[in-house]
């Protein structure tokens, strides 16, 4: 089904593979006639010619990327354009679409969220963007409707911000990086790696996007095979599939880790720009005669089975039919999996929904960007026609991504066939990803094409004994588990006649609804700003030294930017900063907000020219032995730039996930000064860190030489980044005492660099 190269692997004429080893050059030359140059065949990816034409460095191997256009959702456009204005912006210098797709729901936390909106539809008007009301789109839906054009670069403020399906290289970063781009900066990388995923055959009956999509997650996630490179999909497989279908597998390629994802474009794709009106966005991308690649994954769509991702990560992956084969076994494989997760707060069990050796589920959800397609809807509608969900605690929702699709289900009598078997439709939100939408009862369990089934993400409060947990499914089989009213059934069970029902977009809905500047600005349109809209806080340099205090210690394998900062009903305080940093790690480590408010009582008195000794009866020691082991530092009590504390947490290997640089801010704004990590799971969570001023240290795994509530001394800190040190030395405050260790810090840009220097990105901007 999935085989993952151990090396490089060369494409011939985008059909014949041949894997980098001593007899490549002889079997290339066989096929082409011609010699073999690794490197000129490594620049005819479809990857490197889009990265090629939006690079403005000259230097390949050192990218300055400006974009197309920019998007982002009701829970980072008010961050990112309070950063923007911070920072001397005057107008959106690219398209710039707002969309209200994840704070849809205005009755949580009052006029909070409605009035984000307002401020979103006044900025629109005032720098020149489009605004997207709530319940017409979700972002990546309108985006591949509206703005993705072949050949193009788009980056959002999310991190399912993935179009390559339709020929468009788009990225997922935190806010930041938006900032930078509608201030006319760039997007800085090194030439990243590029995998090959080659495509053979034709899915079964009943297998959708989402079961591959999850088949290759599952290979590749725990490896890191695809980490931070870019996933080029290619081979005669591709055009064995529907756009929505190469959609669906496409926006799920996230979940693995990679930086970005392309495909080849065919007549398939021509049709979809065709159906939606922009035929002159279509472009024809294919790999070079001969195309190098940094690994491959080679994938039999025929041999793709109905998978299901079991709590708690879309990587927990099995088929269906292994899971009913061997259900106990691996139920209790997940109950050992969650004691790691949820740190035995709960507990935790799936066996109480065996009945009669059967899996029964409690909900069924089909939403969003992966799951919200009409293909994907339209399946479901023909697996379920004159069924019944039953009157049990089964429920059924479906969420089409836009109001357009949503009008065609209506027209096609798709929404009636699910309607009348029990199902609800709901208008397009992104609630049920992220834990704002149909969150299960207390030990629920819930099925769903979405994105993610991390923990803590829907709804629940480990803290208040509370639990739900979620499997990813796609479309089909979930219909098909509905249709046996609630029972684990994979799709390739039911004999089926799909009807495979056209698509006709119309666009009225958004004519009549979606607010497009044209790009024009009026810079008389004042902004409306809700009570909740708050300021960033103000953020000092980094100093000459550091003291920092250990004030979380988290050992699981992989911890997610929901475990850092919680979604749900916390995103209506996106906007405030102080307000949403209450929430940090609270469903992680609820003691970590009270620890780093603690110590950041000494930096706020050094700030104000006093004494942090006073304001933090336990630093006395530390500095005792800091000036003891360090006489020649003779610091000085209160002087603001020499010395400064703060905070840090340790984990593992943090930052999967969520785009969103709240999980770097919110640690900042309470003071925190560094992420310690043995790696980082994503390039997007690690430059969250650094443009809030963090520093991203590194600590070789299986080596601690610290525990929570130690408190480490960095001399020289500032001069070490000033270097470009990439090893720096520390000390652990012990009995008194000195222990030496050594902090790493991977590779920083120049900008980066001095990002860091400043204290922020913010303040970067304020000192240009």
């Amino acid at each position: 089904m999935i085989k993952l190269y151990d090396g490089g692997a060369y494409l011939v004429n985008g059909q014949t593979l041949i894997p980098d080893d001593g007899q490549a050059a002889a079997a290339i030359k066989a096929n082409t006639g011609a010699l073999v140059d690794k490197a000129q065949a490594a620049q005819n990816t479809i990857a490197y010619g889009i990265l090629s034409e939006h690079n403005t460095s000259g230097d390949m191997d050192k990218l300055k990327i400006k974009f197309d256009k920019l998007t982002s959702h009701d829970i980072t456009f008010v961050g990112i354009i309070q950063t923007a204005r911070a920072s001397g912006l005057e107008k959106f210098p690219v398209p710039y679409v707002l969309t209200n797709c994840h704070n849809s729901l205005c009755a949580v936390g009052g006029t909070i969220n409605e009035d984000d909106h307002m401020f979103g539809l006044s900025c629109a008007k005032k720098y020149g963007g489009v605004y997207v009301p709530p319940h017409q789109a979700v972002i990546h839906q309108y985006a591949r409707e509206v703005l993705a054009g072949g050949g193009k670069m788009i980056l959002g403020s999310d991190s399912h911000t993935r179009y390559g399906a339709l020929g468009t290289m788009a990225m997922g970063e935190g806010g930041p990086e938006l900032v930078k781009q509608l201030l006319n900066k760039t997007y800085d990388i090194n030439m990243p790696k590029v995998v090959g995923v080659y495509l053979t055959g034709k899915p079964q009956n009943g297998v959708g996007p989402q079961d591959v999509a999850l088949a290759i997650i599952g290979a590749v996630f725990a490896n890191g095979y695809v980490n931070n490179k870019v996933m080029e999909f290619v081979g005669p497989g591709v055009s064995n599939l529907s756009a929505d279908f190469r959609i669906g597998i496409d926006v799920m390629t996230t979940e693995t880790t990679c930086l970005s994802s392309i495909w080849r474009t065919d007549d398939t794709i021509r049709e979809f720009y065709e159906i939606h009106k922009r035929k002159e966005d279509y472009k024809e991308l294919n790999p070079g005669q001969v195309a190098y690649y940094d690994g491959m994954i080679e994938v039999d769509l025929g041999k793709v089975k109905p998978m299901i991702a079991m709590p708690f990560h879309p990587s927990n992956t099995y088929t269906i039919e292994e899971l009913n084969a061997n259900l106990m076994d691996i139920l209790d494989d997940c109950e050992k999996k969650a004691l790691v997760s949820l740190d035995g707060a709960v507990d935790f069990t799936l066996k109480d929904k065996v009945r009669n050796g059967k899996l029964y589920v409690d909900q069924g959800i089909i939403a969003g960007c992966a799951g919200g397609g009409f293909e994907n809807i339209c399946a479901a509608a023909d697996i379920m026609e004159g069924a019944s969900i039953g009157s049990d605690e089964f429920t059924l929702s479906i969420y089409p991504a836009s109001m357009p699709i949503y009008m065609e289900l209506l027209r096609s009598g798709a929404a009636e066939t699910l309607m009348e078997t029990g199902a609800v439709l709901k208008t397009a939100f992104c609630g049920p990803c992220f834990g704002a939408g149909d969150t299960p009862s207390n030990n629920g369990f819930s099925i769903r094409h979405s994105t993610r089934n991390f923990p803590n993400r829907e709804g629940s409060k480990l803290q208040s004994g509370q639990i739900a947990s979620v499997a990813l499914m796609d479309a089909r089989s979930i219909a098909a588990t509905a249709a046996n009213k609630g029972y684990l059934t994979p799709a390739t069970d039911m004999d089926v006649y799909y009807t495979n029902q056209k698509y006709y977009f119309d666009s009225k809905i958004y004519a009549n609804r979606v607010f497009d500047s044209k790009g024009v600005a009026d810079p008389a349109q004042e902004i409306k700003f809700g009570p909740n809209i708050k300021d960033w806080p103000a953020m000092s340099a980094l100093p000459e030294n550091m003291v920092l205090k250990v004030v979380s210690e988290i050992h699981d394998p992989v911890t997610t930017t929901d475990e850092l900062i919680p979604s749900g009903e916390t995103s209506s305080y996106r906007s405030n900063p102080l307000g949403l940093a209450e929430f940090t790690l609270s469903r992680k480590d609820p003691a970590y907000v009270g620890r780093a408010k603690e110590i950041q009582k000494a930096q706020k008195a050094v700030e104000e020219g006093s004494c942090p000794l006073d304001a933090v009866e336990e630093l006395k020691p530390v500095m005792e032995a800091v000036n003891k082991s360090f006489p020649e530092k003779s610091f000085a009590e209160g002087n603001p730039g020499v010395i400064g504390f703060g905070s840090t947490i340790f984990a593992v290997k943090p930052g999967d996930g969520s785009a969103r640089e709240q999980a770097a801010s919110c640690q900042k704004v309470l003071g925190g000064w560094a992420n310690i990590a043995n790696e980082y799971a994503t390039k997007r969570y690690r430059s969250n860190l650094i443009n809030w001023g963090m520093l991203p240290f590194l600590i070789p795994a299986g080596e601690l030489p610290f525990a929570n509530g130690d408190y480490i001394f960095i001399p020289d800190i500032r001069k070490a980044v000033e270097e470009r040190k990439t090893k720096i030395p520390a000390y652990v405050v012990k009995d008194g005492g000195l222990q030496e260790f050594a902090l790493e810090m991977g590779e920083l840009t120049e900008d980066e660099r001095t990002i860091i220097l400043k204290g922020c990105l913010i303040n970067y901007y304020k000192a240009e």
